[in-house]
C-alpha cells in the first residue's frame, strides 16, 4: 500500500447522471481501475460524518475513518462535468478544505476501508439493539445479508454501487417494520418541542383565557354601573328640572 500511495497523486473525476461523483482517470493505473470506481463528494463527506456522530457512543475509532480513504481536493474545473483532484494529506474529521474521499479498495477483502465497514456495521447492530425492544437481538450477519441482497439485485440491473449509498445502506440501516422506533427520533421530537416551548412562556392556556375574559367581565360590569349612575343622575336631574317648572303654572293661576 505504501506503493501505491507514493503514485496515487492525482485523479479526473466525472459528474454522473445519478449526481454522483465517478473517477475517470487516475495517475495509478497499475493498482486501480476505474471501472465503477466512485468517490465521495464534500457535501457527502459531512453528511457521512454526522451519520456516524452516535456511534461515538459506542467506541466508534476515528482513526479507522482517516485510514479508510484517500483525500483529494480540486485542482481545476476541466469543464462542466468534470474535474481534476490532487491528493492532500489532511484528515477528514479536522480540515477545513473542501475534500473528496477515495476508499482504498486495492484489497477489497482486508484493506483499510475493508475495516472501516466492519467497524460501523457491528456499532450500528449496537446502537440498534439498544434502541429497539426487539424479540430477538439483531445480528450483524443478518444486517450484512440484507444489504448484501440488495447490492446483488444492482448488479443484476446493471448498475453499479457508489461507495456513499453503501455508507448509507449502513449508517442509516433500520430492519423492516421498526420504521422510526429509534430513540435518537425521539429525542429529535423532544428537542424539536422544547425549542418550542422555550419560545413561548409555560402557561395554562385555558386559565390564561378565563382570566382575560374575567377581567373583561369585570370591565363591562364596571363600565354598565357607570352607565347606570349616570343615568340615574340624569333622572335626578330631570325632576329637578320638573320640581323647579311646577310653580310657574301655579303663579298664572293666582292672576
Amino acid at each position: 500500500m505504501a506503493k501505491s500511495s507514493s503514485v496515487l497523486e492525482w485523479l479526473v473525476t466525472r459528474l454522473g447522471e445519478d449526481m454522483n461523483w465517478w473517477v475517470e482517470e487516475i495517475s495509478d493505473e497499475v493498482r486501480w481501475d476505474v471501472d465503477g470506481l466512485s468517490i465521495i463528494d464534500p457535501r457527502q463527506v459531512g453528511h457521512i460524518i454526522d451519520q456516524i456522530e452516535p456511534l461515538r457512543d459506542y467506541d466508534f475509532q476515528p482513526e479507522l475513518l482517516e485510514a479508510a480513504f484517500f483525500k483529494f481536493k480540486i485542482e481545476k474545473k476541466l469543464d462542466e462535468d468534470r474535474l481534476r483532484l490532487v491528493r492532500v494529506s489532511e484528515p477528514l474529521l479536522e480540515s477545513e478544505e473542501m475534500l473528496f474521499a477515495l476508499p482504498d479498495i486495492i484489497d477489497e477483502e482486508k484493506g483499510p476501508y475493508a475495516d472501516f465497514i466492519d467497524h460501523i456495521t457491528r456499532l450500528r447492530v449496537k446502537l440498534l439493539n439498544d434502541s429497539i425492544d426487539f424479540e430477538q437481538k439483531l445480528t450483524v450477519e443478518e444486517l450484512e445479508e440484507e444489504i448484501r441482497e440488495e447490492q446483488n439485485a444492482d448488479f443484476m440491473e446493471g448498475r453499479a454501487i457508489h461507495v456513499f449509498s453503501e455508507l448509507n445502506s449502513i449508517l442509516e440501516y433500520v430492519p423492516a417494520g421498526y420504521e422510526g422506533e429509534l430513540d435518537g427520533d425521539d429525542e429529535d421530537e423532544k428537542s424539536a418541542e422544547d425549542e418550542i416551548e422555550e419560545d413561548f412562556p409555560d402557561v395554562d392556556d385555558d386559565e390564561k383565557i378565563e382570566e382575560d375574559e374575567t377581567m373583561k367581565w369585570d370591565e363591562d360590569e364596571d363600565e354598565e354601573e357607570d352607565d347606570e349612575e349616570s343615568e340615574g343622575d340624569e333622572d335626578y336631574e330631570d325632576l329637578d328640572e320638573e320640581e323647579e317648572e311646577e310653580p310657574a303654572p301655579k303663579s298664572r293661576k293666582r292672576k
